[in-house]
């Protein structure tokens, strides 16, 4: 690379000229050189360079900066303007004192015309200073400001496409716009730093599985409320039913389901579980367009129940009817029904059974002289106390009514494989306290058990039997599996608690 020097010449009027040393000597001698150029040396390695100086006659209003340049150079005459800004290039290929001497003498006599582009030593360290100070003035500025945090917004390339889908009518720019704004919103009008994880969601509170949900878009309840596929969401539903009452149905039944249908009112949401498949017969009442149907093939009470009448399903009704097909409902009304239950507070209950058929168990035998009975005399040697089933807190589960939180708590006790739900009857008081008082029932709305055996027909012949017997048999195997394992589930836990479990009797 070629040494140089820099010089920076501004503000001067300097005539321009083109000088070779070997040619045209007259001309210099009426035009002389300035000091510059003079040639100081003459010896032979003067013969490869030359020295021209660019300039021009501009007015000096304009402020423009001047050059010259020192330049090997040819015998030819050179003329040519030099940029607005332009440096003294000194090249030296074979001898660089021969140039750099009379350069440097020449600048030291221009004091008024240029100005070295070497500083002098003080303003060189008032530059260094200056720049010291500035980066260090600058850096505690900066740990001063708050971070700024980029927020991330990831969309999966499958919503985004079906944002984008035509018949949406959203755009994804338009949904990634109400993200980011969002996001921006929540940061505050605080100064603190605020760093990516304060924009992870992490609620322990909400459902298992939805912790990453902000809390105000989880909805962990629902309902059977049937909603239009057109217009306001906010306009389907101008009246909400607070009860409901499910059957679980053949359509041997369907006149006596109707009965009982139409002994409650629009606060009754029905639900029809159909265990023979057959569903279309029933739109010849008015009612059925509007329930909902349920249609699984040969299952009963108990394993639709667990399966359908999930607690967050029916969190929107206050209470639950869960009944047979075959009752008699001339002396009930669903409305009387649950002033009474509201009144004596009770979470569990059913309609008073009359005494004359298909009566079982004294504790639901009806009584003439009251309204509710919540225990009762059983016969000798069946309650081992008068507070425990069957004297009381007890029921049958032919005809229950649960409130809302009974039934969370007896779904959870509902076995999946035991359909039948025998033995449940007895274990409805671990889920209300004190069951002797919130569990009852109910004499002034009676219903008669029918006793109709329409679900054993459902079941197989096998060696002779009828169909009925098998269902049957089922159903006391169940009671008895049953009545093991809350036996040994009770035991296992108090043997972990380190306590003596109580003496409770079940009758078999």
């Amino acid at each position: 690379m070629e040494p140089f020097v820099l010089v920076r010449l501004r503000r001067y009027y300097f005539y321009r000229r083109h000088s070779q040393y070997s040619h045209r000597r007259d001309q210099h001698e009426s035009n002389p050189l300035p000091p510059l150029f003079s040639p100081l040396h003459t010896n032979s390695t003067q013969e490869n360079y030359s020295a021209s100086i660019t300039s021009s006659l501009i007015h000096p209003s304009r402020r423009t900066r001047w050059a010259i340049s020192w330049c090997p150079s040819h015998s030819s005459y050179h003329r040519h303007y030099a940029p607005v800004e332009q440096c003294i290039k000194v090249v030296a290929r074979r001898s660089p004192s021969f140039i750099l001497f009379p350069l440097f003498q020449a600048m030291a006599k221009l004091p008024v015309l240029a100005r070295s582009a070497i500083r002098k030593p003080n303003e060189s360290m008032r530059l260094i200073v200056v720049t010291i100070v500035g980066a260090v003035f600058g850096f505690f500025i900066g740990i001063s400001l708050p971070t700024v945090s980029i927020t991330k917004l990831h969309f999966p390339s499958s919503i985004v496409s079906y944002i984008e889908d035509k018949n949406s009518g959203l755009s994804a720019q338009a949904i990634l716009n109400h993200a980011w704004t969002a996001a921006r919103n929540t940061r505050g009008n605080g100064s603190e730093p605020i760093s990516s994880d304060n924009f992870k969601i992490y609620v322990p509170t909400n459902p298992r599985g939805a912790e990453s949900l902000a809390p105000g878009i989880v909805v962990p309840e629902s309902d059977f409320h049937q909603h239009r596929l057109w217009g306001d969401p906010d306009e389907d539903l101008p009246f909400k039913p607070k009860y409901l009452v499910t059957f679980t149905v053949g359509i041997s039944q369907k006149d006596n389901i109707n009965r009982a249908v139409k002994k409650f009112s629009k606060d009754f949401a029905i639900l029809l579980f159909h265990y023979d498949g057959r569903v279309t017969e029933w739109d010849e009442f008015e009612w059925s367009k509007r329930a909902i149907h349920v249609s699984v093939r040969k299952q009963a009470k108990w394993w639709y129940a667990k399966r359908f009448l999930h607690p967050d399903i029916v969190a929107a009704y206050e209470y639950v009817f869960i009944w047979d097909e075959d009752l008699g409902v001339d002396h009930f009304n669903g409305d009387e029904y649950i002033k009474l239950v509201k009144k004596y507070r009770l979470e569990i209950s059913q309609p008073g059974l009359e005494p004359d058929r298909g009566l079982t168990w004294q504790m639901t035998k009806r009584r003439g002289d009251r309204q509710v009975h919540m225990v009762t005399e059983e016969r000798e040697g069946w309650c081992s106390d008068p507070h425990v089933p069957p004297c009381a807190g007890f029921v049958e589960i032919m005809a229950p009514v649960f409130s809302r939180d009974a039934w969370r708590c007896v779904w959870h006790m509902i076995q999946n494989d035991l359909v039948h739900g025998w033995g449940l009857d007895f274990a409805l008081r671990k889920c209300v306290e004190p069951a002797h008082e919130k569990i009852g029932v109910v004499d002034s709305q009676w219903i008669v058990h029918q006793v109709v055996p329409s679900l054993g027909n459902q079941g197989q012949a096998e060696n002779g039997r009828a169909p009925w017997e098998g269902v049957r048999e089922r159903c006391r195997k169940e009671w008895g599996l049953f009545q093991t394992r809350m036996a040994e589930a009770e035991k296992a836990y108090y043997e972990m608690m380190g306590v003596t479990p109580p003496n409770v009797t079940f009758v078999s």
